[in-house]
């Protein structure tokens, strides 16, 4: 009989981790602009990995537009998310757990730059846009361009300058196409390699346990404690954080 439970208990692994939430997360997305975008004036480019000085860099999704193009990245989480746009790290509090991820602004400010300067355009022809699906409820307010669920379309649809004529979107969608890797198990492997290696990289830096932001090293000036060194928030006196050294 247990033979029988193997395989159960590889799909409810498969379901519940990370890799599988990825892409359920862009599946939904996916879906959502098909159906409720107009195809022709928007044009949907999907898990595209660019070349970049460092390695590669890995978008879920583009949206071509008259109106612009649109850079997605898309989260699939639950529970409690609080954040700001200038935090470093956000927080994900699920009942009594909490932790920390990167802010998804901050991460997706590579991809925008990349194609900034893949394609020659400025700031005002790219739209970072970030999309959180799965059940999260904000707790702080988020920008506007921090959704969630079908929200992105309207963020998408708010847009109704054209800053792009029908050439310059071919010629776009053109050149991304022909400057992304192929997607390929190689690709990804390599991709997460590097991802990995930034990920251990940044581990030594030293981020406010109160608001996520860096730390700087500061010395108590007076008191029995003077001269003591410390990790005191970069925001201060907005945010008091500090880690004690011992």
């Amino acid at each position: 009989m247990l033979y029988y439970l193997i395989p159960i208990i590889i799909l409810i692994a498969i379901l519940k981790s990370s890799w599988f939430k990825g892409i359920l997360g862009e599946f939904i997305v996916n879906i959502l602009s098909k159906v409720m975008l107009d195809q022709h004036d928007y044009h949907l480019i999907k898990n595209i990995t660019l070349s970049t000085p460092d390695g590669t860099t890995q978008i879920d999704h583009i949206i071509v537009s008259k109106y612009g193009i649109f850079v997605i990245e898309t989260k699939n989480m639950k529970g409690w998310i609080f954040g700001t746009a200038n935090q470093k790290t956000w927080t994900q509090k699920i009942f009594k757990h909490s932790s920390k991820f990167q802010n998804p602004l901050y991460q997706n400010y590579k991809h925008v730059k990349t194609l900034t300067t893949l394609l020659s355009l400025n700031d005002s022809q790219i739209h970072s846009l970030i999309v959180f699906i799965g059940g999260a409820t904000f707790k702080t307010e988020m920008p506007e361009n921090v959704t969630y669920g079908g929200d992105y379309i309207r963020f998408i649809k708010s847009k109704r300058s054209p800053v792009l004529s029908t050439t310059d979107m071919n010629k776009v969608i053109h050149k991304i196409e022909s400057s992304r890797l192929a997607r390929s198990f190689r690709t990804n492997r390599e991709h997460i390699k590097h991802v990995k290696k930034v990920v251990a990289e940044k581990t030594n830096d030293t981020c406010c346990p109160k608001c996520g932001s860096s730390m700087v090293m500061r010395e108590t000036k007076k008191g029995d404690n003077q001269g003591k060194k410390f990790w005191g928030c970069r925001s201060f006196p907005r945010c008091r954080g500090i880690i004690n050294i011992t």
